[in-house]
């Protein structure tokens, strides 16, 4: 299953999911209008640029929020701050004494390119534990924005549309053999391919063109063939 789903990512690109309409700051922008437009915007983190569009970093809501996590009234209080927010002293220090963006932001930004397939994208934000990455042009100017939430959407296609393309694209015009004995099936993702085909290989071949297929979580095989040609090619 695990394999189908990054088949699937694997297919598609940045570009085919990203959010192009961004909003951004500049090194200079105050505190408060990062606060503000995270909040109109309903996002949750911001790219900073430069006079070129360049992408120089990146302030979260976590990175505003720094300013309670390490305010010294409450080390008065009592309060101690949970371990990984001791871990990152003297950063987080320092970020909570931030008036702008500059001095608050993550830096350097973890960013993509538009051509980088989206499997890529979800591996870097796994990697560096963040939730977005800044999508730039070759000379690091911003393109656009991809998320955690935009890579799930891919998995949102009907069933009706996937099982439409597997039979059309796949079955009856890639592959070029004969397919009539196949049936597909598909429930929440998971496509069954049941029947026969002729030969082995083309089983296996059809099963991994299938998980290639957008929106795909994962492939059920149940097919059988006439002729077993996996033996010819073993030996």
């Amino acid at each position: 299953m695990k394999a189908a789903t990054e088949e699937a990512l694997m297919r598609m690109t940045v570009a085919d999911v990203m959010t192009n309409e961004v909003v951004s700051v500049t090194a200079a922008t105050p505190f408060k209008d990062i606060a503000e437009a995270l909040i109109a915007c309903d996002i949750s983190a911001v790219p900073v640029l430069d006079d070129h569009r360049r992408v120089i970093g990146m302030v979260s809501e976590a990175d505003l929020l720094r300013k309670e996590e390490f305010r010294e009234q409450y080390y008065r209080e009592g309060y101690r701050p949970p371990v990984r927010a001791q871990l990152r002293r003297p950063r987080g220090r320092q970020k909570a004494a931030g008036d702008t963006a500059a001095e608050l932001m993550t830096s350097p930004a973890v960013v993509i390119t538009s051509r980088s397939s989206a499997v890529t994208a979800a591996r870097l934000m796994d990697e560096h534990d963040v939730k977005r990455l800044a999508v730039v042009d070759a000379y690091g100017r911003l393109q656009g924005i991809v998320s955690r939430h935009d890579l799930v959407k891919l998995f949102l296609r009907p069933d009706e549309e996937i099982a439409a393309e597997v039979r059309d694209d796949i079955l009856d015009r890639t592959l070029w053999v004969h397919t009539d004995g196949v049936k597909v099936e598909v429930n929440q993702g998971v496509v069954t391919l049941s029947g026969w085909m002729d030969r082995r290989t083309e089983c296996g071949i059809a099963c991994r063109m299938t998980a290639r297929v957008n929106g795909v979580v994962g492939v059920v095989d149940h097919l059988t063939w006439k002729t077993d040609d996996a033996k010819w090619q073993a030996g």
